[in-house]
């Protein structure tokens, strides 16, 4: 039996000892932690254990014991409004699949130095895999949501009339960034089946 809790939610659970990318995605139901590789290699399944950023797809559930683990989805009111919105505002979110592994190695650097180096923040984003956005844009959303926190700043609410020569964020860019965006392995239907394929 293992004791643990996620997102400040006791957790006592008695079966296989699993993987904790399986057990919060398909017991849990928490699908914002996304999965890249299941092999440890890109980081889209990055959660926090204890505070420290770790890959939810290489921790057995033996290994928990009495630790916290922080999901996307455990993240503050306050923590997923200034995310989702430097996020969204810097470009930062294309495809969307390792937004919500960033923001959380980004909350393992910002929840103890609120005033960090471009250095910092590539460090703390290092075996993060971005396939498709880059990473000038992540770590400018980053270095603005050090400064949101840091100033108090307040979420602007950016609700506008569109027009032709104004740049606007993406429609679909804060929910991705929090994890909401829906992809085929999210999908979850009453009485789904679901087959596993070795290639070995």
């Amino acid at each position: 039996m293992y004791a643990f809790s996620v997102n400040g939610n006791p957790i006592t659970y008695s079966g296989e000892d699993k993987k904790l990318l399986r057990f919060i995605r398909e017991d849990l139901n928490l699908t914002g932690t996304k999965d890249g590789c299941s092999e440890g290699a890109c980081g889209t399944c990055t959660v926090l254990v204890d505070g420290k950023k770790m890959k939810a797809c290489t921790i057995p559930l033996s290994r928990l014991e009495g630790k916290a683990v922080t999901t996307i989805e455990g993240l503050s009111k306050r923590e997923a409004d200034v995310y989702a919105y430097c996020f969204a505002e810097a470009g930062a979110v294309q495809c969307g699949y390792c937004t919500p592994g960033m923001i959380i190695s980004a909350k393992s650097l910002l929840d103890v130095n609120l005033n960090p180096t471009l250095e910092d923040v590539k460090k703390a984003i290092h075996g993060n895999i971005c396939r498709c956005t880059g990473y000038k844009k992540i770590e400018e959303a980053i270095l603005e949501s050090a400064t949101f926190f840091r100033e108090n700043r307040e979420v602007p609410d950016v609700e506008e009339e569109p027009k032709i020569d104004k740049r606007y964020r993406r429609v679909d860019a804060q929910p991705k960034a929090l994890g909401k965006g829906m992809y085929a392995d999210d999908i979850r239907i009453e009485g789904m089946l679901s087959i596993g394929i070795s290639t070995g």
